[in-house]
């Protein structure tokens, strides 16, 4: 079941007009979307939907589970193509020039493991996690007021030194959700540029909230990728097989 997010009824206004800390943002933000003590009792998500890449919308499919096994794949004409997997120790995914799987290299894997307790969402017990949030005021995006919140959690791995991993989100000061955040690439070729994404579409399914399409961009660019997803379920039953290194040479 899963009906569109309503302002009416929803929220409590008085609340909001008064939202002044950090922490009251947050918690209202958890409260709109279900509950913290609903998010708390999640196990594991699984995303399915289209992603439209040259013209071509290929069918995707995303799985987070609280261990911190996670995959992204897609199909691309009938073959299944995994973008990115992690099983809790390895992280792997399709090398694209040579189609087949390959294990992520040593930054990659430590990252992924250094924020496997994001799930199933960053702010949830934030402080318990070691991150630190601090609200720096109102900001529009696309014409939408904001509440614009620094997230500093534990530093990344870049070219072999720690790094700060800070991300900026954008709330929504109507509906206290997030439809924006922004972090800066540490590394790769597009070191130094920020990396965009939206959210919107929010729905629900069984209490909680989502969003039903995002897109991720170079901020500054006009054009992104955007996912929109069909369907989203809560505590899927999937193999671990799923979420581990498929070596094609054996």
């Amino acid at each position: 079941m899963k009906k569109t997010l309503l302002i009416a009824g929803m929220f409590c206004l008085a609340f909001i007009t008064a939202a002044q800390s950090v922490d009251e943002i947050i918690n209202q933000y958890l409260e709109n979307t279900g509950g913290a003590s609903k998010w708390a009792q999640l196990k594991g998500l699984r995303y399915q939907g289209k992603v439209n890449v040259q013209g071509m919308d290929l069918p995707v499919e995303m799985a987070q589970l609280k261990s911190g096994k996670m995959y992204m794949k897609f199909e691309l004409q009938g073959t299944e193509v995994v973008q990115q997997a992690f099983d809790g120790n390895v992280a792997w995914g399709t090398n694209f020039m040579i189609m087949k799987a390959e294990k992520s290299d040593h930054e990659t894997t430590e990252n992924m493991k250094r924020e496997m307790q994001d799930f199933p969402d960053p702010f949830l017990d934030y402080k318990n996690k070691g991150y630190k949030a601090e609200l720096l005021g109102k900001e529009s995006v696309e014409g939408t007021e904001c509440y614009k919140i620094r997230l500093t959690k534990k530093p990344l791995l870049a070219d072999g030194k720690e790094v700060d991993n800070v991300i900026f989100y954008y709330f929504d000061t109507d509906n206290m959700v997030p439809i924006m955040s922004e972090q800066e690439i540490k590394s790769g070729p597009a070191k130094g540029m920020v990396s965009q994404s939206l959210f919107s579409d929010y729905q629900e399914v069984n209490g909680l909230y989502f969003p039903f399409s995002l897109t991720q961009k170079a901020k500054g660019q006009p054009m992104g990728q955007t996912i929109n997803f069909t369907k989203i379920e809560l505590n899927p039953t999937i193999d671990d097989s799923a979420f581990a290194f498929k070596d094609s040479d054996n």
